[in-house]
């Protein structure tokens, strides 16, 4: 599997329901997430990645990563996605929460290193027309 396929079946898995099988299949045991964010950086490895998505599984019941771009050079691929998630409250209400962009390091055939920058979705019809799914 090419690092764009890799990464591009990593973000259509749906991360609410999959738990940490996904961690186990998709990311390197000595994996890095850099990430900003509106809360400011934080660097995650594997475990806490892990405990990420625990919390995910709590939280909603339904995660989708809407993808815009996805560009791979070597083993590094760029992408820029939406996500959108449905909260166990009211799995109706499909919302999106933030806009990503993340360059990842594929090693050994899983995601090695991250750096990403996120900032909380903007409804404004511009923002979202400019997130809309391309042939990736």
């Amino acid at each position: 599997m090419s690092p764009k396929e890799l990464v591009k079946n990593f973000y259509e898995s749906d991360l609410a329901n999959c738990g940490v099988e996904s961690v186990e299949k998709y990311f390197h045991k000595d994996c890095t997430l850099n990430w900003n964010s509106s809360k400011g950086f934080t660097t995650l490895n594997y475990e806490e990645i892990k405990r990420l998505i625990i919390d995910i599984n709590k939280s909603y019941d339904s995660v989708r990563m809407q993808i815009s771009h996805l560009l791979e050079d070597g083993d590094f691929v760029t992408s820029r996605y939406t996500l959108y998630t449905s909260p166990i409250e009211d799995v109706e209400a499909e919302e999106a929460l933030a806009h990503f962009i993340t360059i990842w390091e594929v090693k050994d055939g899983k995601l090695f290193r991250g750096f990403e920058v996120s900032q909380l979705a903007d409804d404004s019809v511009k923002s979202r027309d400019s997130f809309k799914e391309i042939k990736v």
